[in-house]
């Protein structure tokens, strides 16, 4: 059902309640039919009427924990018709935050220009830095224009506090999001000299920065350095700005800059780690922050390092689209369980952001035992992407108390690498693979199994896909690694058109 047939049938649902008596019933509905289309003008009628009532209908619509998006922008309309916009548009913010995409603020008491002067500027710079926090930077093309409307509000409170810093820095950074490089500049210019500050110069250097100004965007950020020295997300903004210029060099300075001052801290780590990859594409730089952190789950923020510059290398973000393996046999056993195999389909996938994500989404496999793991990969179910892999994955996750030399996960995956290479002889060896990455003490013994393998399969099929399991396999020692890389630069089975090489690769007979 599209989102305007559901706000149809939410909206008759509320008509019909409100008819029978049943306010509150009614007030749900209505709530629903928002949430599918927020400004849709016969749902924005019948709210009018529940604005009639005695406390212009607030009470049904409570501020409870875990309101619906639908609730909070009902009531900010109400409060808006009780003459109170400047209470009800907070509420359509929280709203939009929760639900970007949708035009929650398209109504026309938020375009109001008295609606500026009734807002405490205060008030709306916090309002304008959640819903920033809320879209990132810059906001999806679909998001741009349904935040136009709190833009036009900061344009009006703009006009009449043409001084106050923080809003103008505040603005800015909306209008940077959504494409307004010309305005978020200027603003952020404006509010730079009204009161020089650390936040001011951040602002202005970001908005330098998406406006292509990089002279600029790196004189603002530095000054916001001179201001707080020890704020290192600077530096590492800093750092990033210059990497993504083509200044490598300069961007690690900067990096080194940050570490001497805190090694521990997240931003800075994360960035290093990024650009020393980028500068020689040593594998070790990753392993070092997956190492990080595993070691440091409280981090700042979340962070989307690893994943991007794991993103399109074999087995690093997925099952490479390399020539087809045949499906290799598993120790036969009982078939697998109905529970087994729908457990397997709900985390089974071509893809994942890098080899510790694979680890943590085959988790829920510990729910079935080592006999039904091998049961799948003996009978793999039908339609099941990578069912090998994940089967294999699973394994891991069984008697992680044992140490890995001694234990029964890595005696049941060096038991899958006999025989030559098939899809379970591969989805094994990844297994250890991504051992290697979640476990340091796993790592020596796990790279000599890979080099190993990778001796025994040089000059037979197959042998790119070990090839590349290779190059993602942790201390792999340096000579390995460069047979392994002059295997790769062989020419692969060129791609079937029209047809995706992953799932023909993974296609269940």
């Amino acid at each position: 059902m599209d989102a305007r047939r559901a706000a149809d049938r939410a909206l008759e649902q509320a008509r019909s309640a409100l008819g029978r008596g049943a306010p509150e019933e009614a007030a749900d509905h209505l709530a629903s039919a928002l949430t599918h289309a927020p400004t849709l003008p016969e749902a924005h009628e019948l709210l009018g009427r529940l604005a009639t009532r005695p406390g212009g209908g607030l009470d049904l619509f409570p501020l409870v924990p875990h309101v619906a998006a639908g609730g909070l922008a009902c009531r900010a309309h109400l409060l808006a018709a009780a003459g109170r916009p400047e209470d009800g548009l907070p509420l359509l913010a929280a709203a939009s935050g929760r639900m970007p995409g949708s035009d929650w603020a398209g109504v026309p008491w938020v375009s109001d220009p008295a609606l500026g002067a009734r807002i405490d500027p205060g008030l709306l710079v916090q309002l304008l830095m959640r819903l920033c926090t809320a879209v990132g930077d810059p906001a999806p093309p679909a998001t741009r224009a349904s935040l136009r409307p709190y833009l036009s509000v900061a344009r009006h409170a703009v006009a009449l506090y043409p001084e106050h810093a923080m809003l103008l820095g505040a603005g800015s950074a909306l209008a940077r999001r959504i494409g307004e490089t010309v305005l978020a500049v200027d603003w952020a210019v404006r509010g730079a000299r009204s009161r020089p500050s650390k936040l001011a110069e951040i602002w202005l250097g970001y908005a330098y920065r998406s406006a292509g100004k990089l002279p600029e965007a790196l004189a603002a950020l530095r000054r916001a350095v001179s201001h707080d020295p020890d704020d290192l997300s600077v530096y590492a903004d800093i750092a990033g700005t210059l990497a993504d210029h083509g200044r490598l060099d300069d961007a690690l300075n900067w990096v080194d800059r940050a570490l001497e001052r805190n090694p521990d801290y997240d931003c800075a780590v994360h960035t290093a780690h990024r650009l020393r990859h980028r500068a020689d594409g040593d594998l070790a730089h990753l392993v070092r922050l997956a190492d990080f952190i595993r070691d440091h789950p409280d981090e700042s923020h979340e962070h989307t390092d690893l994943a991007d510059c794991c993103r399109g290398i074999p087995w690093l973000s997925g099952a490479p689209a390399a020539a087809p393996v045949p499906r290799g046999t598993a120790p036969a056993g009982a078939e697998p369980s109905a529970d087994a195999v729908r457990r397997l389909r709900q985390v089974a996938s071509l893809s994942w952001a890098h080899p510790p994500a694979a680890y943590d989404a085959a988790v829920q496999l510990i729910l079935v035992p080592p006999d039904g793991l091998l049961a799948l990969l003996a009978d793999p179910p039908a339609g099941v992407a990578a069912a090998e892999i994940w089967a294999c994955l699973g394994l891991l996750h069984h008697g992680v108390e044992e140490t890995w030399l001694d234990s029964a996960r890595r005696r049941i995956l060096l038991g899958l690498l006999d025989g030559g290479l098939d899809r379970v002889t591969e989805a094994a060896l990844f297994a250890l693979v991504v051992a290697a990455w979640i476990d340091p003490e796993a790592r020596e013994d796990v790279a000599a199994v890979v080099g190993a393998r990778l001796a025994e399969t040089a000059a037979r099929p197959g042998a790119r896909s070990v090839a590349e399991l290779a190059l993602a396999t942790p201390d792999l020692d340096p000579a390995s690694r460069q047979v392994a890389a002059g295997m790769i630069r062989v020419p692969a089975i060129p791609r079937q058109r029209g047809r995706n090489r992953l799932l023909l690769r993974w296609r269940r007979p």
